[in-house]
């Protein structure tokens, strides 16, 4: 496959993944965005509707808009931000709530550092293409609610969990499979990627000296000498868990550099690109003969299952590989992994499955849209791959 066929399938893509948000995801009745959609493409208009789907839609939306000057993708944005900020964002003590019922009401009010990064996120997409002065207003909100209650300055990281009056939570959990320790990379990835993309909208000095504090705690702690990235630790960033996530691993490899570049800082650009091969070395360990990347390796042994958030960050950390060295293999996984979705996760309807098991039949009961199932890992990787094979 040719750079430009590579982008040409992908600017198709972009347009089938938004097309079938933008058919199937508003609530026409409560407003908003239908909390899940199966795996059979049937709407629960009773789910509850999750602060990270929000932020993601209005992220995408908002990015689609900017990169591709369509202006259709400007009312699924605008209804993003709108409902964000009138349901979601928490007028009495800041941040925003986890979840709402159906109807709008909250009902999951806990801050989780990982949802405040996925909506300061979207808010700072949303004014980086519309210029939204409010919006802006919003994310700084955000970004100074979680320096206040989230990080400390003498244990370096950040807290996990608040209740809703930003009292720490004893129970930090993400979700369920989670374990419960006090620092996760995974909040640590998404705080940095929301403030490399604030720091797009507003340049200021603290934040670009938060995102090289950001970036040392990954080279310093998270990284393992495996190449591999530690998931949990304690206070005193020591690892509490020998869980393997390949897709985390690819998608942290380019995140880092690209945070880098946001900030225009050589240093850390050289030692990120260095970084980022090392991580997609340890994360192609994943690979499969099909091309698809194995979704985790627990205890020595793989989950074999092949989610479609994986294969997106796979098509971007590896293409960034092949960019970085100019290894034609790192070309070859990346162009592998995208046959790979086209041929097994990719939906008829246009949006893709949330996994294949190890024989390729789709996993069975789970969704097309919900609370984690977002446009936002193949949406965004459609988007970065075009930006990185744009002609110049």
């Amino acid at each position: 496959m040719k750079p430009a066929e590579y982008r040409a399938e992908m600017e198709n893509e972009l347009g089938a993944i938004l097309h079938y948000w933008m058919d199937r995801a508003p609530d026409p009745v409560n407003g908003g965005f239908i909390g899940r959609i199966d795996g059979d493409d049937q709407p629960h208009s009773e789910a509850q509707k999750g602060q990270v789907l929000n932020s993601r839609i209005l992220w995408t939306f908002s990015a689609a808009w900017r990169h591709t000057d369509q202006r259709i993708y400007r009312a699924v944005a605008d209804l993003a931000y709108e409902y964000l900020t009138d349901h979601f964002l928490d007028k009495e003590h800041g941040g925003a709530f986890w979840s709402l019922d159906a109807m709008g009401t909250p009902l999951d009010t806990r801050k989780q550092i990982y949802g405040q990064a996925f909506t300061l996120y979207g808010l700072s997409e949303y004014y980086l293409a519309t210029g939204e002065r409010a919006a802006l207003d919003q994310a700084i909100a955000l970004w100074e609610l979680i320096e206040k209650h989230s990080f400390h300055p003498r244990r370096f990281g950040y807290y996990e969990a608040f209740a809703r009056d930003w009292s720490r939570l004893d129970d930090p959990r993400l979700s369920e499979k989670d374990q419960g320790d006090p620092r996760t990379m995974n909040t640590h990835l998404h705080v940095l990627e929301a403030y490399a993309n604030l720091y797009r909208a507003c340049n200021d000095p603290r934040l670009r000296d938060r995102i090289r504090e950001l970036l040392l705690m990954f080279e310093r702690y998270i990284v393992d000498p495996s190449g591999h990235l530690g998931l949990f630790f304690d206070e005193e960033w020591v690892p509490r868990s020998t869980l393997v996530s390949f897709g985390h691993d690819i998608e942290a490899a380019w995140l880092l550099h690209e945070a880098a570049r946001v900030i225009a800082d050589r240093d850390w650009i050289e030692k990120t690109g260095q970084l980022a091969l090392r991580l997609a070395a340890a994360a192609a360990e994943g690979v499969d003969a099909d091309g698809g990347i194995w979704y985790e390796r627990k205890e020595g042994r793989l989950v074999r299952q092949k989610h479609w958030w994986p294969q997106a960050e796979a098509m971007v950390g590896f293409l960034q590989a092949w960019q970085l060295s100019d290894d034609p293999v790192w070309w070859q996984r990346s162009v592998e992994s995208w046959k790979f979705v086209k041929q097994y996760i990719r939906a008829a309807s246009g949006e893709w499955f949330w996994g294949v098991d190890g024989d390729h039949s789709p996993m069975p009961g789970q969704d097309k849209a919900g609370f984690w199932k977002c446009p936002y890992h193949n949406g965004r990787a459609c988007m970065e791959i075009m930006r990185r094979l744009s002609p110049i």
